[in-house]
């Protein structure tokens, strides 16, 4: 079952790689339950199929970048983009794509997340495996406010312009 406007966040983890450790996190790789993390908070959250893709890298992280004031300024109080790859590779693509402090890059290894959202999708044929599908959604205290989900391939209603005039 696919998840839809209304619906609460399904259970589960995250995980973020943490650049400066203190009392509550540690350096590196660090897991995040789901429910905890969006507890009393308006969450800009957008997913996709991979870090470093062409599509992903030159368009859907940096729109969030570019537009995170604005968000902050509509009451978004944090920005997510989650896709299924590893903490370090997350870590890594968040410091290339100049989005360290400002939108939280969160790994879905094995997928879990995108399959209990009922988002994920089969890239097998590019030999990439199960990934998530390309998203943009508001969530406000974990429950989705709005969901834009993406056609195959496509690139038109998960950007962060189109989320931002929904907030």
């Amino acid at each position: 079952m696919t998840i839809k406007i209304g619906d609460t966040l399904p259970e589960g983890t995250l995980s973020e790689f943490i650049e400066v450790e203190t009392e509550a996190c540690s350096l590196g790789p660090n897991t995040f339950n789901v429910q905890e993390l969006v507890k009393g908070k308006k969450i800009a959250i957008f997913g996709l199929p991979g870090a470093y893709t062409p599509t992903c890298s030159a368009k859907h992280v940096p729109g969030f970048v570019q537009h995170a004031d604005a968000f902050k300024a509509k009451g978004v109080d944090e920005i997510w983009c989650v896709s299924v790859n590893d903490a370090f590779v997350m870590g890594a693509w968040g410091r290339e794509q100049k989005a360290t402090g400002i939108v939280r890059m969160m790994a879905d290894g094995n997928a879990a997340f995108a399959k209990a959202l009922g988002l994920d999708a089969d890239f097998s044929k590019f030999g990439m495996g199960t990934r998530s599908q390309r998203y943009s959604m508001l969530v406000e205290d974990g429950v989705v406010k709005q969901l834009n989900v993406e056609q195959g391939g496509k690139f038109e209603v998960s950007n962060a312009e189109t989320l931002l005039g929904q907030v």
